[in-house]
């Protein structure tokens, strides 16, 4: 098992005492899906201070720690407090986060190169593990949130699908209650060829994904979105289900985040006026749109066209050169790379920025800090190999000692 992450803090005479972080467990039982109790609440400035991304003021008044600086110097207490001068308890944590999307078996596969057509080559290495847009970004929620993180997905009742259960269990934090199993599909898979850079290939099966919704979205599943904080959405199922999802959000205030990964098909205009936040790469943005995006003023009108489109804001990842918000109306706020150290493995990166975005925003964070969080989470996860197990690993329940500038 994982240890517990401790965290040190100083009193006023330089006497160190530790605390373990929240620890979260999972259990299955025979008969039902793994469920994940709710994290308790974490303060949110100590989760970005350790990741570093700024100064941290302590529970107790204090001075800050350098980034990445675990070290906390508090106020002499005493024993003697009468329960008024008590510390107020913590906040109730923010309404749960939701996502209705994918969960694939992805083989990874390790390669130098990618074949040519009639070319057989040898791969370095191979496993299969627990992937998918909307695994990915469950997985990253449950890490990262005080609150909540449910996924709404379909997977066959299969060893693929017992294989993405057991892993998003591990992963820790997700509640899986939701997630149902398609009785005549088998479950997602996907085929990830990662080259020596870090850069991959993927083919994806769609499977359980996109056959498994034929007994449509239960009352329950519907209730549950009405009370989520932010509804988390992709394009890896049917279009149809994202409508009826969404539509269900729009009606109870809930903002939607569309992420435009998945299939290549044109986005419904109907899906698109449900949107509140669009999140395109730029190969997306362009297919969307019929535009040119390789200069950021280009990428501004494809925006803009995305703006007459009924989305009044479009957040495009732009990979190497980091990120940018177009609000309707407004100046566009941008956001560049935290730069990582070695680069393992690029699966899962977007999706974990579209996530740790959802996080802040969930937790009323203005939209400048969510870039700033969400970059610095995909900063970690291209650092770690293979989504999700070890994809989100810059969380407050990581050792890692990433320090952000």
């Amino acid at each position: 098992m994982r240890a517990p992450v401790r965290v040190t803090f100083a009193d006023s005479d330089g006497v160190a005492f530790s605390t373990p972080l929240h620890k979260r467990a999972a259990s299955a039982g025979n008969a039902s899906l793994a469920q994940v109790p709710t994290p308790m609440a974490l303060d949110a400035r100590l989760r970005l201070a350790l990741a570093g991304l700024a100064p941290a003021t302590p529970f107790v008044s204090g001075s800050s720690p350098k980034p990445g600086n675990l070290s906390f110097p508090l106020k002499p207490t005493s024993a003697s407090l009468s329960s008024a001068n008590a510390p107020a308890p913590p906040p109730p944590p923010p309404p749960p986060i939701v996502v209705v999307g994918s969960a694939n078996a992805d083989i990874y596969v390790e390669v130098d190169r990618l074949p040519l057509v009639g070319e057989t080559v040898a791969a370095r290495a191979g496993r299969s593990l627990a992937g998918g847009k909307g695994a990915n970004q469950a997985a990253c929620g449950g890490r990262l949130a005080t609150g909540a993180t449910y996924l709404v997905a379909r997977v066959g009742d299969d060893a693929n699908g017992r294989l993405l259960e057991d892993a998003l269990a591990d992963a820790g934090g997700v509640r899986l209650d939701r997630v149902a199993r398609a009785p005549d599909a088998p479950s997602g898979h996907a085929v990830v060829m990662l080259m020596p850079d870090g850069q991959n290939s993927i083919i994806i099966v769609g499977g359980a994904n996109m056959e498994g919704w034929d007994a449509g979205i239960g009352p329950e599943d519907l209730d549950l979105i009405r009370q989520a904080g932010v509804l988390l959405l992709q394009r890896e199922i049917p279009d149809w289900v994202n409508v009826q999802v969404a539509q269900a959000a729009k009606d109870a205030g809930v903002p939607v985040i569309l992420d435009a990964g998945g299939m290549d098909a044109p986005v419904p205009g109907e899906l698109l006026s449900l949107v509140d936040i669009f999140s395109p790469n730029e190969t997306e943005l362009a297919r969307l749109t019929g535009m040119h995006t390789e200069t950021f003023e280009q990428i501004s009108q494809a925006a803009g066209a995305c703006h007459k489109m009924g989305v009044k804001e479009v957040l495009v990842k732009l990979g190497s050169q980091g990120s940018a918000l177009f609000i309707e109306g407004e100046k566009p706020i941008r956001q560049p790379i935290i730069p990582a150290a070695e680069v393992v493995d690029t699966t899962g990166a977007g999706d974990t920025f579209t996530s740790a975005f959802a996080v802040a925003l969930v937790e009323g964070k203005p939209k400048k800090e969510c870039m700033r969080f969400a970059a610095a989470a995909a900063s970690l996860c291209v650092q770690r190999p293979f989504i999700p197990n070890n994809g989100c690993a810059g969380t407050p329940n990581s050792t890692d000692p990433m320090k952000f500038p």
